[in-house]
Parts: structure tokens; C-alpha cells; sequence
């Protein structure tokens, strides 16, 4: 499963190859009357910004810092630019620097909802959660928001971070509807179903997960606490030896003991 940093990346590099799609009226306006969306403008800075975010989601921090950096000088007015400075900056554990750069992003274009939504998963980091909630109804409600399941997603997991599993789980299921084959969505309601007592809902969704994911140590050992409960043997069995098989030294193989 993707991690939320390499999400965040992923949602930049997804939009990067389609922002010559605008939509424009006659007089030159934004026919979507300028909803803030990363697809209106093209800036001298998406070069470096498309580098950077290659950069990072390989890892290579210097040279995602340095391609972010540029295109921050060649665009200062450009918020996908100072929004993948604070990505890196954050990855680089600058925390100070990044929340400017992510305050920048937004303050240049209060709509732009990929940065809406990194800002927001930034503020909950610091445990900051009604904040963070606020940036991603934001994003939410830009209708040209391409990948919205994202900001749902992280509204739904920045909740139930802060106690709340109720409606989180509100969350992850309208990341469901917008994207039914979102696999940290179907992880989150299979845990969240676990914890409710619902074990067929937590095998449904386990099902539904392994279809698109490659399982982790939380999914199988989901997957042999539901099994245990719904008194499927086998399934638990086979649950059981991959976990033991592919993660070891994970906490999850260890709770095994707990219930043989």
C-alpha cells in the first residue's frame, strides 16, 4: 500500500500529463470560473515541479529539494510550486519551512486542491485535526478535483487519528464511492468493521482489498481475526501462514500467539 507521502506524489504526477485540458469561454476566462484547479494554468515552474516529484517519489531528496526550489524562483506566484516545496521539505523533516511553503500554496490559490489536501495531511501530522479537516473540505468541494477519494481518505484517517471512528468512517466511505477499488479505503473499513463486531463486512472488504493490493501485515492479521470469529478454518490458516511467511518480525505475526 502506497504510503501518504508517495499518494500525494502520485496525485501531482497523475495531473502533470493533463494540463492542456482547459476548458476556456470566449473572453478568455477559466469557463470554470477559476476553481483553483491545477489544471488551468501552465507555468514556466511545472518542468521542475514535474522533476521534483519524480525525485521524490524515488527518494532522491537533494535533487527533488533542488528542482523544487527552482521552480518556486522561476514562478513565485505559481502554488504548485511552493506546494512541492513543502512535500520535500517535509520529507527533509523541515517542518517550520514546509508549513510556510504549504500557507503559500494555498494563499496563492485558495482552491488549488492537491495542496489543499497535502496542507491538510501536513496539519494533521502535528495533530492539528480540526485544521487539517478544514483544508480537505476545501479540496472537496473544488468539483474539479480529479483524485477527490484522496482528500476523503485523509479526512476519514486524520479523524479517526483523533477518536472519532464514526466519522471516519463516513469518510472512507464516500472515498468508496468515488473510488470503489481504493485500497487504503477498503483496509480502513475492513479495520473499522473489525473493531465494530462486523465480521462479514470485514471479510467483504478484505476480499475486495487483496483484489487490488498485495496484502500487509494489517490486512492478514485482519483477515485471521475475522476468520477466527466467523469460524472459517482454512481461511484463517492460509490468513495465519502468510503472515507468518512474508512479515516475520512484524507485531502482527506475534499477536498470533494470542489466539492459538
Amino acid at each position: 500500500m502506497m504510503s501518504r507521502a508517495a499518494l500525494l506524489v502520485a496525485a501531482w504526477l497523475s495531473i502533470a500529463g493533463c494540463q492542456h485540458q482547459t476548458v476556456r469561454d470566449g473572453s478568455g476566462q477559466d469557463a470554470t470560473g477559476n476553481l483553483g484547479s491545477p489544471l488551468v494554468h501552465r507555468s514556466p515552474a511545472d518542468i521542475y515541479i514535474e522533476l521534483s516529484a519524480a525525485y521524490l517519489q524515488e527518494g532522491r531528496l537533494e535533487e527533488a529539494f533542488k528542482n523544487a526550489q527552482k521552480a518556486a524562483i522561476v514562478d513565485p506566484s505559481s502554488s504548485n510550486a511552493h506546494y512541492m516545496l513543502a512535500l520535500v521539505q517535509q520529507r527533509l523533516g523541515q517542518t517550520g519551512a514546509a508549513e510556510q511553503a504549504f500557507v503559500k500554496a494555498v494563499s496563492l490559490d485558495p482552491r488549488n486542491p492537491v495542496a489543499l489536501n497535502a496542507y491538510g495531511s501536513f496539519l494533521c501530522s502535528q495533530e492539528k485535526y480540526p485544521e487539517a479537516d478544514e483544508q480537505f473540505r476545501r479540496a472537496l468541494n473544488n468539483p474539479l478535483y480529479n483524485t477527490p477519494w484522496l482528500a476523503s481518505h485523509n479526512a476519514g484517517s486524520c479523524i479517526e487519528r483523533s477518536g472519532d471512528s464514526d466519522r471516519a468512517e463516513r469518510d472512507y466511505r464516500n472515498a468508496l464511492q468515488l473510488n470503489p477499488g481504493f485500497a487504503p479505503s477498503l483496509l480502513a473499513m475492513a479495520r473499522i468493521s473489525v473493531e465494530q463486531g462486523n465480521y462479514l463486512s470485514a471479510r467483504a472488504y478484505l476480499q475486495r482489498y487483496a483484489e487490488v493490493a498485495e496484502h500487509t501485515a494489517e490486512s492478514l492479521w485482519l483477515g485471521v481475526r475475522t476468520e477466527n470469529q466467523l469460524g472459517d478454518a482454512d481461511l484463517m490458516a492460509s490468513y495465519r501462514l502468510k503472515l507468518r511467511a512474508k512479515f516475520p518480525d512484524s507485531d502482527e505475526a506475534k499477536y498470533l500467539q494470542s489466539i492459538e
